[in-house]
């Protein structure tokens, strides 16, 4: 097998540079970065296009880059079902949670929480972020270097660690804008990568009707698969209705998706990008089903992970890469900087945001007597400190090995239960601090009995369902090892007789619906609480909660734009010093949506 060239680090090295010279370029251009409001949300001035493309680039790490491919050759093109469910959590994100965020003017989604109940959910939340995201980061960083190292060659620890450093030092210089614009740049690289193994693909398979033609006679086109039964691991309802819930916790209340969107000049850019970003992320689901069907087509003879060529199925892309475009120096480069780039988009954000969420949420309020100056210091410190603790967590992640998997479920069992949290919160009024906190820690125990039972009990193959795969066309002297059918999860499942009756019907939940079962549980029991603790009785904010207004403010767009655009742009400059510094439920830009409907009081202010 082909091995790294010179021109392929040169590649990879030209990414890391220019993405450190954006971080450069930030920290010095339009008046550096005086205040932490322009550290961590770049003054509220950016965009609809920059952020959506960040968006983008930050929920296709390398996980995507590699694994979606895989699990497309392995499983078929039913994840294409997706495209429906992005539309969904798209609109739920743009319609639900965003007019509530922006309108409070808050920099840590979790201040809402506060403002909502009580200060002990907002801890709560703060908590369970930096854990999840930690983890989450230090998986990020390390799963892709571990592929690209085993196939390629390519240098793991020296991988790890530039990646690192280099996030790490234009997250800390730059701030938020470095972070936006460095992902438009890597999304570009990503994009390219892509292209360069399709194009080349369809070349070597003589045209797309040829990998079309395979893929369908392989059974990889299974689109449609509308069996109800929730124990199926991808199924049309699983992906729709699961997959909703999983991504709207990513996209509707992390930290690391909310604190771009808010950093918008005005909500309807804040609205726009969101949508934009739904483009984007069709156009990169289409590329990785296009490499996906390709693998297969070229491999479809001989599976090069049953032909022991490759140890794991996420070891395919880079495999395929040195296979068809080892005669094109720098071209397997740009790959592996394209997955690269996925991990500095998803760390770089995820820096930024564990940043924010110290600052405003652990810092900000037992300190009250720091200036903004100092906080723009301790923002800077606290990006340099998680950049270190998210390279210190890859080298956990190289020591967990199989618990990888494990680490990413719990971003499902933890994502759901906030997203309940946050729907309860915006849009049940009489939801109280008790039942918001029981149903948050109940929605809790009951995605991690489900979520560890699936660990210890993996499904059987006939829930996941894996394809065919084919060793007939390999060069192999043992006789007759043709086609069998290895489910991936047999390496770990234990023999049939020790499985309990829970492990096949209640552990064999689809990983989908975790994050679902976790939202509707805290949901439902939050507001039984409530009612029973006299949730009725008080008098909420509307301001907290997602309004009639928000809504029809959308339709009334073409009469109210101007006036409400001249009043954000009127009142920015006096506005951004004071905003949320000391009481950050009270902005003034909340203040002119509010008296929306009341025009003249928008423009006598």
């Amino acid at each position: 097998m082909a091995q790294f060239t010179v021109w392929d680090y040169v590649v990879f090295a030209a990414m890391l540079l220019i993405s450190a010279i954006i971080g450069i370029y930030y920290a010095f251009a339009g008046g550096a970065q005086k205040t932490s409001k322009d550290f961590l949300m770049a003054g509220r001035s950016m965009s609809a296009l920059p952020v959506a493309l960040s968006l983008t680039a930050s929920f296709m790490s390398a996980v995507t880059v590699l694994g979606t491919p895989a699990e497309i050759y392995r499983y078929g093109a039913i994840f294409c079902i997706f495209a429906i469910t992005y539309a969904l959590v798209v609109l739920c994100s743009a319609e639900i949670f965003l007019p509530v965020f922006y309108k409070l003017g808050i920099t840590s989604t979790y201040e809402y929480l506060e403002l909502r109940f009580n200060k002990c959910l907002r801890l709560c939340g703060t908590v369970l972020f930096v854990i999840q995201t930690t983890l989450y980061t230090g998986i990020v960083i390390y799963a892709p270097a571990l592929a690209l190292n085993q196939v390629t060659g390519f240098d793991l620890w020296g991988a790890v660690v530039a990646t690192g450093v280099v996030c790490t030092f234009y997250c800390t210089l730059g701030g938020l804008k470095a972070v936006v614009w460095t992902d438009v740049f890597q999304v570009g690289i990503m994009v390219a990568g892509f292209s360069s193994v399709i194009i080349r693909a369809v070349v070597v398979q003589d045209g797309i009707g040829r990998i079309v033609n395979d893929s369908y006679y392989g059974g990889r086109l299974n689109f449609w698969d509308f069996d109800p039964n929730p124990l199926q691991r991808h199924t049309f309802w699983t992906i729709v209705i699961g997959g909703t819930f999983t991504w709207t916790g990513i996209y509707g209340v992390n930290q690391s998706q909310v604190q771009r969107y808010i950093a918008c000049k005005s909500r309807f850019h804040a609205k726009l990008s969101l949508y934009i970003n739904l483009v984007g992320l069709w156009a990169i689901l289409v590329c990785a089903t296009l490499c996906g069907l390709a693998l297969y087509s070229i491999y479809k003879d001989c599976d090069p992970w049953m032909d022991n060529q490759v140890s794991a199925l996420d070891q395919l892309m880079p495999y395929l890469v040195l296979d068809i475009l080892h005669d094109f120096p720098g071209v397997p480069g740009l790959f592996v900087a394209s997955a690269y780039s996925g991990t500095l988009s998803t760390v770089s954000s995820s820096i930024n945001a564990l940043a924010a969420v110290t600052v405003e949420d652990l810092i900000k309020p037992y300190f009250k007597s720091l200036s903004e100056r100092k906080l723009s210091w301790i923002s800077m410190g606290m990006s340099l400190f998680y950049g270190g603790v998210c390279i210190a967590m890859a080298a956990v992640a190289s020591l967990l090995g199989a618990l990888l998997q494990a680490a990413l479920s719990i971003f499902g069992m933890v994502g759901g239960p906030l997203l309940g949290l946050f729907a309860l919160g915006i849009l049940c009024s009489f939801a109280n601090g008790i039942g918001a906190f029981v149903g948050l820690v109940s929605g809790f125990v009951i995605s991690l009995w489900v979520g560890i039972g699936a660990q210890i009990y993996p499904p059987l193959p006939e829930r996941t369902k894996p394809l065919y795969l084919s060793t007939a066309g390999c060069n192999i002297s043992t006789g007759n090892i043709t086609s069998t059918e290895i489910p991936l999860t047999t390496v770990f499942s234990t023999p049939g007789a020790q499985r309990p009756a829970l492990a096949d019907n209640w552990y064999s939940l689809s990983y989908l619906y975790f994050s679902t079962l976790g939202t509707l549980v805290t949901v439902v029991v939050g507001i039984i609480i409530s009612l029973l603790t006299g949730g009725l009785k008080q008098n909420t904010d509307p301001k907290f909660l997602l309004t009639k207004e928000d809504f029809l403010s959308n339709f009334s767009r073409s009469e109210t734009e101007k006036p409400e655009k001249v009043e954000v742009l009127n009142w920015k400059p006096f506005t951004v010093a004071e905003e949320g510094t000391d009481n950050p439920a009270f902005s003034h830009i909340e203040m002119d949506v509010a008296s929306d409907k009341n025009k003249v009081n928008g423009l006598h202010i």
